[in-house]
C-alpha cells in the first residue's frame, strides 16, 4: 500500500497534471502506469506514445526517463491489472479441505469474478489478445497454475480418484475447469464490450455456474481420471 504522502501527492498530480509541476519519483512513476492503464483500456496496445505523454499531461522525454520503451510500461501495466488483482488467499482456500469443495469452489469464482470485473482489466484482456501479444498467454498460464490445477487435484480427491503423482493431469480436466473462469470473463465482456446488461444477481448466477459444473464433475471426472 503507498503512504499516505504518496497517495496524497498521486491525488494531486491528478488534479492538476501539469507539464512542469515536480513530483516525487515514485508518485509520477504510479501516475504514468494509472494513466497509462486508463488510456490502454480506452485506445487498445496500439495506442501512440506521444498521445499517451498528452494524455498524462507530461512531456515525451518524461514518459521515456520512466519507462525507456513501451513494452516496459506494457509490462507494468500487465503486472498492475492482472497479477497486482491476483488474491492468494484463493490458492489457501481451493486447499482447505475442512470445507467442503462445493463451498470452496462457490467462494473463490465468485470473489474471482469481483476482481475481474473492472473495465480496465475486461478492455486490456481484449486489446491484449487482438494484438497479439504475449500477455494473454502469461495469463493463462498463470491461472492455469495457480487455480486450475490446484482445483484438479481437489476435484480429483472429492471424488476418490487417482492423484497427479499417480496419473498425471489430463487436458481434458484443464478445460473442463477454466470452462468456468471463462463463463465468468464472458459475463465480463457482456458489460465492457457488448455493452449488454448482465444479471443483478451475478453472485447467485455463479453459485449455480458452480453447482452446475460440481453435479456435472461427479460424472465428468471418473471417465477422464480413473484408479488403474
Amino acid at each position: 500500500m503507498p503512504s499516505q504522502s504518496v497517495a496524497s501527492n498521486t491525488r494531486e498530480a491528478k488534479k492538476s497534471p501539469g507539464r512542469n509541476r515536480r513530483l516525487p519519483p515514485e508518485v509520477r512513476e504510479k501516475q504514468i502506469i494509472e494513466g497509462a492503464i486508463e488510456f490502454f483500456a480506452e485506445k487498445g496496445f496500439n495506442g501512440d506514445t506521444r498521445a499517451l505523454a498528452a494524455h498524462l499531461g507530461i512531456t515525451h522525454s518524461l514518459l521515456f526517463k520512466y519507462f525507456p520503451n513501451k513494452e516496459i510500461l506494457i509490462d507494468r501495466v500487465y503486472e498492475e491489472v492482472f497479477v497486482g488483482r491476483w488474491n492468494p488467499y484463493w490458492e489457501m482456500l481451493i486447499g482447505d479441505r475442512t470445507i467442503p469443495l462445493l463451498e470452496r469452489l462457490t467462494k473463490v469464482y465468485q470473489s474471482y469474478y469481483n476482481a475481474i470485473k473492472a473495465y480496465e482489466w475486461v478492455r486490456l484482456f481484449m486489446f491484449a489478445g487482438l494484438k497479439g501479444s504475449e500477455l494473454n498467454k502469461r495469463w493463462l498460464k498463470f491461472v492455469v497454475d495457480h487455480l486450475v490445477q490446484p482445483i484438479c487435484v481437489e476435484i480429483r480427491h472429492e471424488f476418490g480418484l487417482a492423484s497427479l503423482e499417480d496419473k498425471p493431469l489430463q487436458e481434458m480436466e484443464k478445460e473442463l475447469v477454466l470452462g468456468v473462469s471463462s463463463r465468468l470473463v464472458a459475463l465480463c465482456i457482456r458489460s465492457h464490450i457488448y455493452s449488454v446488461g448482465v444479471p443483478n444477481n451475478c453472485a447467485r448466477l455463479i453459485e449455480l455456474e458452480v453447482l452446475t459444473f460440481y453435479e456435472g464433475a461427479k460424472l465428468a471426472w471418473p471417465t477422464l481420471v480413473s484408479n488403474d
